[in-house]
This record gives structure tokens, sequence and C-alpha cells, in this order.
């Protein structure tokens, strides 16, 4: 729905309800979040990207094998990309197979799809598996773990370092659980056809079954994802994922002391956010937030709005006290460039500033002829005059 606007200069107020002028709506109340009992954890709106509730985020942790979550990104996004495919065949080197640990099983001197890895990296959570993918893929574990390394800055994990595949043990290999926060969200949004994959329960290799360890797969129909971890240094690790009535949730426990803990206390987190919080979307991309006029071209109105949903985590049923304030750059003028910033739009709730947003042009306007930027000139002198 259109907000309603009201106009001082350039300075724009809307509401995010159409007849909302004034309401002072009180938000639910909203009790502290539970204690946790981790190193560190986070719970985040994928939707969003919003932070619900935090620990020691970004304290450089090590990652067990929550690093095979980076693993999985990057043979995604070379399947999705078309530089392999699920059918081709990677040989198993004898590194590969010696890997001790969480094993798929595979054999030395084979080939296994890259299908079959993939399952293997993700629901058997197997060491070989990962160092067969990152050979295959880039050579070399080192030359992938570089590549990990690249995705990660690409993705705004700047307190994360990958030295191998799979998460052994090993010096300068950490991560944060803001940094596996935002790498869940990229798995989650960047290759839903693969997504699927960190939700079965086991699957099968070799005439081996093995079990997801992720334990919330079986007690809470919402969850589907993502990956377990753990060694002696690292303790016990789980990312998860959930999504109920159009909410996703991502969890991160870093550090627990066992199993079931880990599953408990990730479960902590999804029961609170669920309860007391939803994702809102106030606008989309597109959507026209206002038209200003432009001078110099060969349109006089400009429609501006937002190059991206608009999406925000809110306390359960307070969406009334929102309210969008709009600031238009002044006197605009031709050429236009659609996409271009030429205002802010800023949400708040209760006066707390929640998101900001860029105003951009939502069309190309060329430059006018000669005659009307002349005419225009002449008008924007004796504009100001007054």
């Amino acid at each position: 729905m259109r907000p309603q606007s009201f106009r001082s200069t350039f300075f724009i107020v809307f509401a995010i309800i159409g007849t909302l002028i004034s309401v002072q709506a009180q938000a639910n109340t909203v009790p502290r979040a539970p204690q946790i009992d981790a190193r560190g954890y986070l719970l985040m709106d994928a939707a969003s990207g919003n932070i619900i509730v935090e620990h020691n985020a970004d304290q450089r942790l090590p990652p067990a094998s929550l690093t095979k979550m980076m693993t999985a990104y990057i043979a995604e996004a070379e399947l999705q990309k078309g530089n392999i495919s699920e059918q081709d065949m990677a040989p198993i080197s004898v590194q590969a197979w010696k890997m001790g640990g969480s094993r798929m099983f595979v054999r030395e001197g084979t080939r296994v799809s890259v299908g079959e890895l993939l399952r293997g990296i993700i629901i058997q959570s197997g060491n070989d598996a990962s160092v067969a993918m990152a050979e295959f893929i880039a050579g070399s574990e080192d030359a992938f773990a570089d590549l990990m390394n690249q995705h990660a800055r690409r993705l705004g994990m700047n307190d994360s370092h990958f030295v191998n595949s799979t998460g052994w043990p090993a010096e300068n290999h950490y991560t944060t659980a803001r940094d596996m926060a935002l790498l869940a969200r990229a798995i989650t949004r960047d290759f839903p056809e693969h997504y699927d994959i960190y939700a079965e329960k086991e699957y099968t290799y070799n005439g081996i079954t093995q079990q997801n360890r992720n334990l919330l797969l079986w007690r809470d129909p919402s969850v589907d994802g993502l990956k377990t971890g753990h060694t002696e240094e690292a303790g016990y690790c789980l990312v998860s994922s959930a999504k109920k009535d159009g909410m996703r949730l991502i969890t991160v426990v870093m550090g627990t002391d066992s199993e079931s803990a880990r599953a408990r206390e990730s479960q902590k987190l999804l029961t609170y956010g669920f309860r007391f919080f939803e994702t809102y979307k106030a606008y989309s991309a597109g959507d026209i937030l206002d038209t200003v006029d432009v001078w110099m071209g060969e349109s006089k109105q400009l429609r501006l709005g937002l190059a991206e949903d608009l999406v925000l985590t809110i306390p359960r049923d307070s969406h009334e006290s929102l309210k969008a304030e709009i600031t238009v750059n002044p006197q605009l003028k031709a050429p236009i460039a659609q996409g271009q910033q030429y205002g802010t739009v800023t949400v708040r709730q209760n006066n707390d500033v929640l998101m900001e947003k860029p105003l951009v042009a939502l069309e190309n306007i060329e430059e006018a002829g000669i005659f009307t930027k002349l005419w225009h000139h002449v008008l924007l002198f004796f504009k100001g005059l007054f």
C-alpha cells in the first residue's frame, strides 16, 4: 500500500500504513533472550539479515566441520556456473582416502560423482569427500583454501580464514558465529536448487548408511539444515536453519559441550525468534515511493523507489508503529540514470532507526533540448531569488 506523504521542502514523512498518520502503537512485550550455554552464538532473520540475538558473535573460534559449509558452497557455485556437473566423476587421491575423522568411505583410485561427493560432504560430513571435492575443483586442497578465502571476503566474512576444506584442526583456521550466519544465509539464498540436501536425514554410499548429525532434523519439522561440527578444540557446533509461517531463521552455536547441548541451545534460539518476532516486508523493489520534479529533462517528473525489497525484523504484531522518512536530493537535473541514488529511506519504530536504504531512480530521463534547458535555467534563477 502506498503511504501518505507530507512535504516540508525536500523532507517527506511516510507512514507505512496508508491511513496511519500519528498512531503511537505499542510494540508487543519482548522478554530477554534465553541464556545460551555456548562460547559464541547468534540468531539471524535470513530475509532481512537482522541479528535478533548475539553473544561473542565476532570472537574467532575453530569451526570444525562447519568449514564444510564453505566447501559445499563453492561446489554449488561451480555447479551453478556450469563449470562442473553432478555427473562429473572426481578421482579419489591417496590424500582424500587417508583422511581420518568422519568419512564417506570413498576408496583411493576410484572415481565418485560430484553429486555423491556433495551429499557425502553435507549429510555424512565426510572429510574424505571434502578433500576429493577440493582437489577436483581447484587441483589441490591448498589452492581450494585460497578459493574459500576469496569467497569469504566476497560474502563479508571478514573474521574467517580457511586453510583446509574439512575443518581438520590447523593453525590460522578460524571463523566466527556472525560469519557462519552470513554463509548460511548465502547458501539458502544463492543455491535453492541444492538446499534440499541439507534436510536429508541419511545417505548411503558404498553400502554404508550414515545419519545426518543434526538432531533438530528429527525434533523440529521447521528445521531443514544446515551443518554440525565437532573437534576437541572447537567443542560441539551447529548452524541450523528453520522456516515457519514464511519466516526463516538461522542460528549459530559454537563451543557447546555435547551433541545434545548444541541441539538444545539452538532450539532455544529458534523458539525465541519465532515466538516473539516476525519478518515484515515494508516495500518491494520497484514500488513507487515518490514522484518528484526534474529540471532540464525530457520528462518533467521522476519516479523514485527501491532497488531491492525493504524487509525488517520486528517484534510480532508491531508493524503499526513503523514510519518511513524519505529525504530527496534538491533540484534534480537530467540526465537521470535508472538505479542511481537520489535520496534515502529511513525506517523508524518508536523513534529508533531500524534500517536505511538508498532511494533510487526507477527510470532513465534524458536531457531536454537546448530551448527547454535555457527556459529551466531562467526559472531556477528566479526561484533562487525567492
